[in-house]
């Protein structure tokens, strides 16, 4: 068949007639208009809708949000040891060194070394973010933060 502007009709299933109830028992929607017998739910309002039962539980448990979520993004932390292990003596310490030597994650924006651990080795660490103790252990070493 071919493809015309007559012959182009709406997806099937796209389409459905409206119901219309209420309009003699041959229309098989008649009488009770396909709301079952009597009582409650037979009356208009007296059907509650979707009664999760069985979800208090689950909101209990639910811990609340409290706060706010900043727009920055915090720095990855980079520990002392991590540079003693990777880093030569007299090596430039920044954040593509640091990606290039897989310490932070390629995407990260900003980097942040903390002072845990021992270092011997003298680094020059530029444009990374230092803890006051990071800073003073670098330092007695005999190298550079800038």
């Amino acid at each position: 068949m071919s493809l015309h502007i007559h012959t182009i009709g709406p997806a099937k299933g796209s389409k459905f007639a409206k119901k219309v109830v209420g309009r003699g028992s041959a229309s098989g929607l008649g009488t009770t208009a396909g709301r079952g017998g009597k009582g409650q739910t037979a009356r208009s309002g007296g059907s509650s809708g979707n009664v999760r039962r069985g979800f208090k539980f689950q909101l209990q448990s639910t811990p609340k949000l409290r706060g706010f979520t900043g727009i920055n993004k915090k720095p990855s932390e980079v520990y002392l040891s991590d540079l003693e292990n990777k880093f030569k003596d007299g090596e430039v310490v920044n954040l593509a060194s640091l990606k290039e030597k897989d310490l932070i994650n390629s995407s990260a924006k900003s980097a942040k070394v903390l002072s845990t651990g021992e270092i011997t080795k003298k680094l020059s660490v530029e444009g990374v973010a230092c803890t006051a103790g990071a800073a003073t252990k670098i330092k007695a070493v005999g190298g550079e933060v800038k």
